[in-house]
């Protein structure tokens, strides 16, 4: 086997882990790397004057952890949603965060090569944020690039 058909074939072989969330009926996954702690709804405390996306923060053993709402993040309706959404706590530039999501799923090892390009026709808002997706057994998984979910909220701030 010549060298680059071993790279190939370690190509074809390298995988990524994602953990996989839900919102709106949307399946979405971050690296697991990125993902420090996941939780079932808290309470959070809302914070005056903060973006529409901010529903608040809460307490983390200690730390105070800006909670996102997703849905506000992605357009979709919120309403009764931080209540009883679960978190998804990430790690950005030394900073906790909260995603709030519907539910949160299992870890899934998906192969590198299978990662799409984000396609033309997705939202504009959410091409943004995506890193790509996998075609899932008739559904989407749509990547989540933290840094571009947070990046904008700490801009628009």
């Amino acid at each position: 086997m010549s060298v680059q058909q071993a790279d190939a074939v370690l190509d074809r072989e390298r995988s990524e882990d994602f953990v996989t969330m839900s919102v709106a009926g949307q399946t979405f996954g971050i690296p697991v790397l990125h993902v420090r702690d996941v939780l079932g709804p808290q309470r959070i405390t809302r914070v005056p004057l903060a973006p529409p996306e901010i529903a608040g923060s809460l307490n983390l053993r200690g730390r105070i952890v800006t909670a996102v709402n997703m849905r506000q993040r992605l357009s979709l309706p919120s309403e009764d949603f931080v209540e009883k959404a679960m978190a998804v706590v990430v790690e950005h530039e030394d900073e906790p965060y909260s995603l709030l999501v519907d539910e949160v799923g299992e870890v899934l090892s998906l192969s590198e090569s299978q990662r799409e390009p984000n396609p033309a026709t997705l939202d504009a808002k959410w091409r943004q944020i995506a890193d790509g997706l996998y075609r899932l057994d008739g559904t989407l998984l749509i990547v989540l690039n933290i840094g571009a979910v947070l990046g904008a909220i700490r801009a628009d701030a």
